[in-house]
């Protein structure tokens, strides 16, 4: 993509700043964010709030492609409080745009709703793809299906629209590296787990990618997996990144040591012990070609691109 109007509800975080360094050079990119600072270059930041019509909405007029990434961090404690935040920054943000969309004369042309591969069950059996995944209702999986039905509530003839629903995305400007590549500095990057359960994971690159080439497709709309087509067991991927680091042995966590872990830190051992094994059907039938598809290639890149103290003791 050259020379578009790219709007970013929630970008400043990883996935944002990530599709920031990818399109940034080439496109007027127009950031929503609560915490509005200076732009620079092709980048500007205005403030929303995530739900509320306001002069925000100007910015959509005209825009080739509306990207929401908004939505409260699940990397937390599934209180009462914390989970009706969850759920209200992700659908109260969709609705909003739904609104602000329908006030325009030349509303965006493709408008991409972030969504989470974790939508699927828990699955050591077999694949889960947009045509036979399946799907329980724990909280996680709530969320997500509240979160897609809202977006598909939106009525908007003019905009085309896409559910990406993203695996867990790797990249070194932050993201899960960081605290897996600190568990491997002080010897801690052994299996978490059983280490059965499988990691369905997607370079950043093939995100941004895949998102503009939905954009020069317009026949595509619906429900997209952006996950690599090799996932791995999360034994596989902890070796994976311990050879990419140049660390040759990690100690394993197991499932008591984790729950331990998880209230000591505030966080839930789902996002470790939950089984993604998710395939990306639709884009590849439609010809989407990944640029990361096996793990090894992804990691070293993503390795080499970090300070050699991120995961070296010094």
């Amino acid at each position: 993509m050259k020379n578009k109007k790219i709007v970013i509800a929630a970008g400043t975080g990883f996935i944002g700043t990530g599709m920031i360094d990818y399109f940034g050079s080439d496109n007027d990119i127009v950031i929503l964010t609560r915490h509005p600072v200076a732009g620079h270059g092709r980048v500007s930041y205005i403030k929303w709030d995530g739900r509320s019509l306001d002069t925000w909405s100007e910015q959509l007029e005209n825009a080739d492609l509306l990207v929401n990434l908004a939505g409260k961090s699940v990397n937390c404690r599934y209180t009462e409080e914390n989970k009706q935040a969850i759920f209200d920054s992700r659908t109260n943000a969709t609705s909003v745009l739904g609104a602000a969309i329908r006030t325009l004369q030349r509303p965006p042309a493709l408008w991409i709703n972030a969504a989470s591969a974790t939508i699927y069950r828990h699955a050591e059996d077999r694949p889960m793809d947009e045509f036979t995944g399946e799907m329980e209702n724990d909280f996680s999986v709530q969320v997500c299906k509240r979160w897609e039905a809202v977006f598909n509530e939106q009525k908007t003839p003019g905009t085309r629209k896409v559910i990406l629903r993203i695996a867990v995305t790797l990249g070194h400007q932050g993201g899960v590296i960081a605290p897996y590549l600190n568990l491997i500095k002080f010897g801690l990057g052994g299996y978490q787990g059983s280490g059965r359960q499988q990691f369905s994971w997607v370079h950043i690159n093939d995100v941004c990618r895949m998102m503009a080439w939905l954009y020069e497709r317009p026949e595509l709309d619906g429900v997209f997996n952006c996950s690599a087509p090799h996932p791995v067991s999360n034994r596989q991927f902890m070796k994976t990144l311990r050879k990419a680091a140049g660390h040759l042995f990690g100690l394993p966590a197991f499932t008591w040591m984790l729950y331990i872990g998880a209230r000591l830190i505030g966080t839930e051992t789902e996002l470790l012990l939950k089984s993604r094994w998710v395939l990306p059907t639709r884009a590849l039938q439609a010809g989407f070609v990944f640029e990361y598809p096996e793990l090894q290639p992804a990691m070293e890149n993503i390795i080499g691109q970090l300070p050699r103290r991120r995961y070296h003791l010094i």
